[in-house]
């Protein structure tokens, strides 16, 4: 037990060090699974698992003294049927193989753009939703409100569930800690938001041509929502905001730095200015905007699926946390020593100076995309060769919440979304000691409705 304690601080320490601008003892390997290829390493019925996600106890476990990593392997999933069937989701579909796949939607027509930018959050409940979950009909409140009672419980319970294995599992091996959920955020870009369900990849690829303004305009309307659905409750500076940015790498630039990167870069700021840090995914490949890139706020962890590593190393490592990059592919089609070796390139490249984390530039979709022989070789290769010679000293540019600053934005103004001083001018009555947990359960809600869109 005291081994796995003095492990498990050495984690906390190694993170920690990263995010507060320090050479860590070593690199951290994060790495962790998601739900479906756990469940094959197990040998489980993914379609059962779906439904019962404890079953996968038992395979996490096993993996956990199979496979090197600093944080737990249990990556879980956002993507249950307990809510997406129940609501019977369009935008998100369960295969008879228990794997879920997004397939191109359109939750809003091209003529509802003046609907959206007049009243965003309305227009999201009473047009979008009900297109992509079939069992919200707004013709049958009943059946509707029923449908979205059990899915919102069928919500709760799996994220508990998943929560609750992995903080097992942190305890029984030592994984690094992390930060309460409480500290972290999950949300979009504001045109990627519409693009994702809205308008879909094609609608929205037609309307940065045919009607460029209706769409900065949707960005900025559709900016608060967003805005609140990554909002922390609390603020750490262990904890961070994800983002994964979908769009940008299949538009023109000129479109990109108009109609893309505004509202986005506008995000980011605000939450710096607030002391929240932002973890984005950069889809595909982002080198013709690493430019762009470094003006985010300090300390911007940014995780790469593709690119030169050296070039971002150069252009971003000073003043951002790298992670990514390792290519998930040759975990399948190398030799191990071309694995480790590739594992070595990475560390020399990346590691120096700080500011870097091991991670793939992509997390299998099976457990067939890896060979676990190779993925173990290579995790603990990171853990003994990625050891720095000269730990805590400093690393690269510091953050300061005071170099940033939210511009103004729209406030979210609805009749299906109330303030404390709203509801309580509708219901007089009630005690003001009811505040602090009434207003929890509305913004509960709104987080859960949004969730739906992303």
């Amino acid at each position: 037990m005291l081994d796995v304690k003095a492990l498990q601080q050495e984690r906390i320490s190694i993170f920690h060090d990263v995010y507060d601008n320090k050479i860590p003892k070593r690199v951290p390997v994060n790495i962790s699974l998601p739900f479906e290829p756990i469940a094959e390493f197990g040998g489980i019925d993914l379609v059962e698992a779906q439904w019962k996600p404890l079953l996968i106890e038992e395979a996490v476990d096993k993996l956990c003294q199979t496979l090197y990593s600093d944080i737990c392997l249990n990556g879980g999933s956002l993507r249950y049927p307990s809510f997406y069937q129940t609501l019977q989701s369009q935008s998100f579909v369960m295969g008879s193989n228990g794997f879920f796949q997004h397939p191109e939607v359109e939750g809003m027509l091209p003529e509802e753009y003046n609907y959206l930018i007049e009243k965003p959050y309305d227009c999201l409940l009473e047009k979008v939703i009900p297109r992509q979950y079939k069992a919200v009909n707004l013709a049958d409140p009943i059946n509707t409100a029923i449908s979205i009672t059990k899915s919102l419980l069928g919500y709760k319970n799996d994220f508990m569930e998943t929560g609750m294995l992995t903080a097992k599992m942190v305890e029984k091996y030592g994984y690094y800690t992390g930060t309460p959920v409480t500290a972290g955020g999950f949300t979009e870009a504001p045109f990627d938001f519409l693009a994702d369900q809205l308008r879909g990849f094609k609608g929205v690829s037609m309307d940065v041509r045919r009607m460029p303004e209706k769409v900065a305009e949707a960005c900025e309307a559709l900016y608060p929502i967003v805005l609140k659905k990554g909002m922390p409750k609390t603020v750490s500076n262990y904890a961070s905001v994800f983002l994964p940015l979908h769009m940008p790498t299949f538009m023109r630039e000129k479109d990109f730095a108009k109609l893309w990167w505004p509202s986005f870069k506008k995000l980011l700021d605000e939450y710096a200015s607030m002391g929240i840090h932002c973890r984005i995914f950069c889809e595909d490949d982002w080198t013709r905007y690493l430019d762009y890139l470094y003006e985010l706020p300090t300390d911007t962890i940014m995780m790469f699926e593709y690119g030169d590593p050296k070039l971002i190393k150069e252009k971003l490592g000073k003043k951002h946390i790298i992670t990514g990059l390792y290519p998930i592919t040759m975990l399948k089609t190398h030799t191990k020593q071309q694995c480790v070796d590739k594992a070595k390139e990475m560390i020399d490249i990346l590691a120096p100076g700080g500011k870097y984390i091991f991670s793939l530039d992509k997390n299998p979709l099976s457990i067939k995309d890896v060979n676990m022989e190779n993925f173990c070789a290579v995790t603990e290769c990171v853990r003994d060769y990625g050891v720095y010679s000269n730990a805590d000293e400093v690393a690269g540019m510091q953050f300061n919440k005071a170099d940033y600053k939210a511009l103004s934005s729209r406030k979210i103004e609805s009749k299906y979304y109330k303030t404390w001083e709203q509801y309580k001018a509708h219901n007089p009555d009630v005690s003001d000691f009811g505040q602090e947990k009434l207003q929890a359960f509305e913004d509960s809600l709104f987080q859960y409705l949004m969730f739906l869109l992303l």
